[in-house]
């Protein structure tokens, strides 16, 4: 599976535009990037406005909007963001069956480290159960590759009699998905008692026949 459900927003450099120029308007993207993953973590996507982000970075909301056209861009390259530091972790593109769980056991540890952006993702999810909240549709086509990317590693190992008799790699899939999004919630709530690397690793050898 080559598609990730990223949607790239950032604009291609415009040919012979100086380097320092482009590094610059690079570093002021990242700089609103952090910020709206603050402002959007905390007060939600609905809540959290434009005016909110562009003053945490000493913009006025003109000057913002030159680095992102609207509000909907800016979210959509904030969870790309995400998308594409997950897909990295967990060689998705590349791995195939055990190591796409061995590589979602990493992604699980990772994201103990990043509260921030764990809380993000949770608010936005739920939020985009709404149909008409901007983010609805791509939450639908993350899950849509999420789980595929899921079966598609279950189906290997099946394949390599390492999936336990009697279980079905569609039904892990959308196990496993459940399982690593519902610890995130309960892990944000209570960060001390939550152990999600473990409960992943519990999981993913009472269906397997491997060592996590």
């Amino acid at each position: 599976m080559t598609d990730t459900p990223a949607t790239v927003v950032a604009d291609t450099p415009r040919r012979g535009r100086p380097r320092g120029s482009y590094a610059k308007t690079e570093g002021r993207r990242q700089e609103i990037l952090a910020a709206a993953f603050e402002v959007f973590s905390t007060s939600g996507y609905r809540s959290g406005s434009l005016k909110d982000v562009a003053d945490k970075v000493g913009l006025t909301q003109a000057g913002l909007l030159h680095h992102f056209p609207n509000k909907e861009a800016l979210l959509e390259a904030v969870l790309t963001l995400r998308d594409e530091e997950s897909v990295a972790r967990t060689g998705a593109l590349s791995a195939q069956g055990i190591e796409v769980l061995r590589g979602l056991v990493e992604l699980t540890r990772y994201n103990t480290t990043i509260p921030g952006l764990v809380a993000l993702y949770c608010v936005l999810s739920a939020e985009a159960t709404d149909p008409d909240h901007p983010a609805h549709e791509y939450f639908q086509r993350r899950y849509d590759w999420v789980r595929g990317t899921m079966k598609d590693a279950f189906a290997e190992i099946q394949r390599h009699g390492q999936l336990r008799p009697g279980i079905a790699p569609p039904a892990a899939a959308r196990q496993l998905a459940a399982l690593m999004d519902g610890l995130q919630v309960q892990w944000l709530l209570d960060n001390d008692s939550v152990d999600m690397p473990a409960e992943v690793v519990a999981f993913l050898e009472a269906i397997t026949t491997e060592k996590f």
